[in-house]
């Protein structure tokens, strides 16, 4: 028996706000704004927030104007992300093919699982029903649809708490009608253009020749072709492999003091070289990021002999990465990445200036005795903690 093939896209409704608000009674029913208390975007908001204009990536200076009398919090990702994987877990019990596509959204086809749970709407009411009771009030938005990303388009249609459903037989029409500005991948610039075209509308990109938006757009007007006609062949994928590992930070105030700012990169170290050994990886790239007071942005990176998920040895090699800046601005923004983490035998390529700083092969053990010292610390944290110990570079006044 061949089986129609159904996707759902669910999305947890305002995630950061709404545990925050779960966590904290007194938040409930106010405008609650997460992100930076003075500086950067806002990360998500409550709804009560929204009714103000405030959004997603908006700076907070703007959100503030727009809603002065809203509660704005910094987030807390690491209970953010406990309760992603608790949701995961109950996702799973319902498919076998879940696809985080991240913290608070996920993927699930659930193609064939009518006798498991009923049709697809009952199963998204079902997993509705499961999230709420087992995340203490939780509630997400629940998209279906033939093809994936339908099912994310379908998924925004009746927020919050809602459920909507595009069958194969509704789909040719679902589509003829949708604004090309609600796929995913239609920026605005590639707006823009389409829009001088004359196209707003799916229908408006089938009245043209494929190899039209080949020739002028390339991959892109491939894409949106395709998808405007119904066509996604991507599959629902369980496990995507982790490309890097990285934390960044805006900060309240412009900062010209590298003293400072190297602080920040042995926090963000910190964090970085926590994520990689709790998932028992090492990288081999070390990227800084610099964002400057006038919203430019800068990397720089070099890539090591070996690679290490040692702290000691991505702040050292970071401050090389800074202290190569001249820092003629003020920055806003700085923040440590960590990639590189297949196996490569042989690498033509070395460290900053052309020195292995900080490699896994120093013959002074270092990094073997940073190793011990994380593993150390990692413990204590992982009993008292995460601020059980601190380092004293973070208590000096210079790195």
């Amino acid at each position: 028996m061949k089986f129609e093939r159904y996707i759902m896209h669910v999305d947890m409704d305002a995630f950061y706000a709404s545990i925050e608000q779960r966590d904290n009674p007194e938040y409930r029913g106010r405008p609650l704004i997460i992100g930076g208390r003075t500086r950067g975007v806002v990360a998500t908001c409550s709804y009560e927030a929204r009714q103000f204009g405030v959004r997603s990536a908006m700076p907070v200076h703007e959100a503030k104007r727009k809603c002065p009398q809203g509660i704005f919090i910094t987030p807390r990702m690491a209970v953010y992300r406990q309760v992603s994987a608790q949701i995961h877990e109950i996702l799973k019990n319902f498919s076998p093919l879940v696809e985080m596509a991240s913290v608070d959204e996920a993927y699930l086809d659930i193609t064939g699982l009518d006798n498991l749970f009923g049709v697809p709407y009952e199963t998204a009411q079902k997993i509705q029903s499961e999230i709420f009771s087992q995340t203490g009030g939780l509630t997400c938005s629940i998209g279906i649809a033939p093809i994936k990303f339908l099912a994310k388009i379908a998924s925004d249609e009746k927020k919050p708490r809602g459920i909507f459903m595009i069958t194969h037989d509704q789909m040719p029409l679902y589509l003829q009608n949708l604004p090309i500005a609600k796929i995913p991948g239609v920026g605005k610039k590639f707006l823009e253009e389409l829009n001088k075209l004359g196209i707003r509308k799916c229908a408006d990109v089938l009245a043209l020749d494929k190899v039209f938006f080949e020739h002028k757009f390339g991959k892109a007007g491939t894409v949106l072709y395709e998808r405007s006609g119904g066509i996604d062949r991507r599959e629902v994928e369980p496990y995507a492999e982790r490309k890097s590992e990285s934390a960044e930070t805006t900060l309240d105030e412009n900062v010209s003091d590298k003293s400072v700012l190297k602080k920040w990169l042995l926090i963000h170290a910190e964090r970085v070289g926590a994520g990689l050994r709790k998932q028992n990886l090492k990288g081999r790239t070390i990227t800084i990021k610099v964002k400057y007071a006038d919203f430019k942005q800068i990397t720089r990176q070099l890539t090591l002999e070996k690679r290490t998920n040692a702290t000691d040895t991505i702040y050292q090699n970071a401050c090389a990465l800074l202290d190569g800046l001249s820092l003629n601005k003020p920055v806003r923004l700085i923040g440590v990445v960590v990639s590189g983490f297949e196996e490569q035998e042989h690498t033509e390529q070395l460290s900053f200036f052309d020195l292995p700083l900080c490699s896994a092969s120093s013959k002074d053990n270092t990094e073997e005795k940073r190793c011990s010292l994380d593993a150390a610390l990692d413990s204590l944290r992982g009993k008292y903690g995460a601020n059980a110990v601190v380092r004293g570079k973070l208590f000096s006044k210079t790195d």
